[in-house]
């Protein structure tokens, strides 16, 4: 527990300033080497720890890997809307999730193995260290990825500089932050919300299934491990549908809705347990593909790093304190209440949605046109974006 807190607690705070630093001083693309040289080195740190067994040094290593993980998140994301912005933005949104998944899955199925194997040689911390050792293979290719990334990137700003320079020469300041819209905060508490009632249900959930509904526990695991692999297929359609409809924020709330019904259906009725997973598997695709693609519509281009940082610092702050708040629960009162509490968060993240909805048609914004409406409006900002660029220069 404690090496997950050294990883969790630090990004509350440490997401934000990451975002900031993006924005403010060396751009995605020293962000990006930089967050996943952490990742790189607080692994190996931590292999380096087990293989010794000196525990200080494994918490060490997990503190140094906690500062890149999250952040460079933001400096991905910050990429996929320098790229993608007014094209195929929530495709390649559910493409990374879907990735992302997938290598969850792997990870989880081909570590035990090549552990067990090493076993037959080794023995206690030596072997668990050598395992974490190869396991860190993955990271250095993406180390690799992320010069290669940069490398294409400022290929890019040459050739096509108006498509891709994410920079506008402005540069966000402290000041810029308490003007930020109100629609980037009511994102953050549909974030909240909604996970609240996703990760912490599935942590908890193999023992759910097997106390309900009787399941075996390899049964019980490949339920419990169900809505994560429908993300990894369902993520790039729901991704693509987006992308041709437009209109991202009834998605998001249609997410909202159907895992409301899906928890509904696990708390109150005995229904084949499959129907709510799969429909909450959807569903989590559905948002992801959906919620994350529109902190890019409602702040600068400027100010991308920091509002995803900020985001993703409330996501942690609020999977931190909820995950406590989980695990008292279902000491104290069980199950059926945990229920009941995933569905009161539901609802916050609901109304959150129906408050973004009217603030969005108020101010005439963007997050529920059509994809011919927001390429318009797109076309339009970049014109005059452009515009004060030219007159700035001359």
């Amino acid at each position: 527990m404690l090496l997950y807190s050294l990883y969790s607690w630090p990004n509350v705070v440490v997401c934000f300033f990451g975002g900031f630093f993006i924005d403010r001083f060396i751009g995605v693309r020293w962000g990006a080497i930089l967050f996943g040289a952490l990742l790189l080195i607080g692994h190996y740190i931590f292999a380096v720890g087990a293989f010794v067994n000196e525990f200080w040094v494994m918490e060490a290593g997990r503190f140094i890997f906690g500062l890149g993980g999250e952040n460079l998140q933001v400096a991905v994301n910050a990429y996929a809307v320098n790229w993608f912005k007014g094209s195929q933005l929530n495709l390649v949104m559910g493409l990374g999730l879907s990735v992302s998944r997938a290598g969850s899955v792997f990870n989880m199925n081909i570590m035990e193995p090549i552990y067990k194997q090493l076993r037959e040689h080794y023995s206690g911390h030596v072997c668990l260290g050598l395992t974490l050792f190869i396991g860190g293979i993955t990271l250095i290719f993406s180390q690799y990825c992320t010069f290669q990334l940069a490398w294409l990137d400022k290929r890019a700003k040459r050739i096509l500089k108006p498509k891709t320079d994410l920079a506008t020469g402005e540069k966000i300041s402290f000041k810029d932050i308490k003007d930020f819209p109100i629609s980037l905060y009511l994102l953050c508490l549909i974030c909240v919300g909604f996970y609240t009632a996703i990760f912490p249900f599935i942590s908890l959930g193999l023992v759910f299934f097997e106390s309900k509904y009787e399941l075996g526990s390899g049964q019980a695991q490949i339920l419990n491990s169900l809505i994560y692999t429908i993300s990894a297929v369902a993520s790039p359609i729901f991704g693509f549908l987006i992308d041709r409809t437009g209109r991202n924020l009834i998605w998001t709330n249609a997410a909202i809705l159907l895992t409301i019904l899906g928890h509904a259906l696990t708390a109150f009725t005995f229904v084949n347990p499959y129907v709510p997973v799969c429909i909450m598997g959807g569903a989590y695709s559905m948002l992801a593909s959906s919620m994350w693609p529109m902190v890019a519509m409602v702040v600068k281009e400027h100010q991308i790093g920091t509002a995803y940082g900020i985001m993703q610092a409330v996501q942690n702050l609020g999977l931190a304190v909820f995950s406590i708040i989980v695990g008292v629960i279902v000491d104290s009162d069980g199950y059926l209440i945990l229920e009941v509490f995933f569905l009161g968060c539901l609802c916050v993240a609901l109304i959150s949605g129906i408050l973004l909805y009217i603030f969005d048609a108020k101010v005439d914004g963007m997050l529920n046109l059509s994809v011919a409406q927001q390429k318009l409006r797109f076309d339009r900002d970049k014109t005059i974006e452009d515009t004060k660029e030219k007159e700035i220069m001359t």
